[in-house]
């Protein structure tokens, strides 16, 4: 195949790129974790996700045993994609950091809701230059730093996304203290009003809708798990169909609509029940695979498994409290800007106090789901009475591009040592890759 991006990386030593916070990673070697783990030993092939990392010493949150500090030398990335992955974001954040053109600090500190050991993320957005948008290389869209705490966009991406009403755009742009580190970067501030629309409704409440789904079926799905393996524990000899019609007819099972029996009083839930019950034992042993704590994604090892573990569980990532005080935020956000005409990111008062109860965990989930339905009639009837304009200003957002490329474009023959000029990176060749 042809590789379109940075370079050829057919040769990548998957024990020698970088690290980027969260990929996973396994141990080469057998690893004694000494006294602070009771001298417990990690073994060949131990599958963790990085979380930190400084010089050759690596910080890994490794399943089942917590994060551990370990030599760069005793990791290897864990699929071969990944290491492919990593050595391309790391290269092109080393070849075009000099062109961002914008950058803003956004998340819990611009939201007004830091605390002693929050990080601080930015955002913002970088100019590719015209060599760079020339050849036949797939433009680089995106700029990752290495522990993941700045993002940027490519400027016509900025756009594309402004247009669609994206909140992490918005946010990005309209966040009081957003830095124009170059002329283009102040053009962006300039015409930032081009993108605000009533898409506002659709693209911020449709968001946290799908977020708020996907936290109700995460918790569903992580209070079932424990009682699968228990049952399993007890019962190694069920069936996959016989442990989902299990968890279908106890936990899963809808309402019965008019004139439809009960599960109870037919002993047997409806077909949809049971689908949704099946898919979920097999997504439950696919996950416990992906974390290399069963040897194969099928349900005689998740049998296995049960007989031998204690059924304990970390919280999954996405019933995090970080998910769901972000939610209602991006409701609050939403509904202010569709009243008001103007966004207010930094929370204040007693809405304040309620996102850093639930950040701190003092809110169960459920209370946090129930609140953010509540929000939504109030942003519907928000929506119907904005002044927002009912569209983005597509004309003048597609002047404001033109003028960036053709100011890109000037830039490269002006002769002049910027980095999109005389200074700019070489640019990307096409090369022919085997895969791998």
């Amino acid at each position: 195949m042809t590789d379109l991006r940075l370079r050829s990386l057919s040769a990548i030593d998957p024990t020698q790129v970088p690290l980027p916070h969260g990929t996973e990673v396994a141990t080469r070697a057998e690893v004694a974790l000494g006294p602070t783990f009771d001298g417990r030993v990690l073994p060949i092939g131990a599958v963790g996700r990085v979380t930190q990392v400084e010089g050759e010493q690596v910080w890994v949150d490794v399943v089942g045993v917590g994060v551990v500090e370990l030599e760069r030398r005793a990791l290897h990335v864990r699929k071969q994609g990944q290491a492919r992955y990593a050595a391309r974001r790391f290269a092109a954040w080393q070849a075009l950091e000099p062109t961002i053109v914008l950058r803003t600090v956004v998340g819990s500190r611009a939201w007004g809701l830091a605390e002693e050991h929050s990080d601080t993320d930015e955002r913002g957005v970088f100019a590719l230059p015209l060599a760079w948008t020339a050849g036949l290389c797939e433009r680089t869209e995106d700029l990752v730093s290495l522990d993941g705490s700045q993002t940027y966009w490519e400027v016509e991406k900025a756009i594309r996304q402004g247009l669609r009403a994206d909140p992490n755009t918005l946010e990005m742009l309209f966040v009081p203290g957003a830095r124009a580190t170059d002329e283009l970067g102040r053009w962006l501030l300039e015409e930032r009003e081009a993108f605000v629309s009533r898409e506002v409704y659709g693209s911020f409440a449709r968001y946290a809708v799908s977020q708020l789904r996907r936290l109700e079926q995460s918790a569903r799905l992580a209070e079932h798990r424990a009682v699968v393996l228990a049952w399993l524990r007890a019962e190694p000899t069920l069936t996959l169909d016989a442990v989902a019609h299990k968890l279908a007819a106890a936990t899963l099972s809808r309402e019965p609509s008019a004139g439809e029996p009960s599960a109870s009083s037919a002993h047997a839930p409806p077909p949809a029940d049971l689908h949704r019950a099946k898919e979920y034992v097999k997504q439950l042993y696919r996950s416990l695979h992906d974390q290399a704590l069963i040897p194969a994604a099928d349900f005689a090892s998740l049998v296995a498994h049960a007989r031998e573990s204690d059924a304990s569980f970390e919280l999954p990532r996405e019933l995090r409290p970080k998910n769901a005080y972000n939610l209602l935020r991006l409701l609050y956000v939403a509904q202010d800007w569709l009243e008001h005409g103007a966004p207010e990111f930094a929370a204040s008062g007693a809405r304040r106090e309620r996102l850093l109860a639930i950040k701190r965990s003092q809110v169960p989930l459920s209370e946090v789901l129930r609140e953010a339905e509540e929000l939504l009639p109030g942003l519907e009837e928000a929506r119907t009475r904005t002044r927002l304009p009912r569209h983005p200003d597509v004309t003048r957002a597609d002047r404001l591009l033109r003028r960036v490329r053709i100011e890109l474009a000037r830039r490269s023959f002006d002769g002049a040592a910027t980095p999109w000029g005389e200074a700019a990176p070489p640019a990307p060749e096409a090369a022919w890759e085997e895969e791998p």
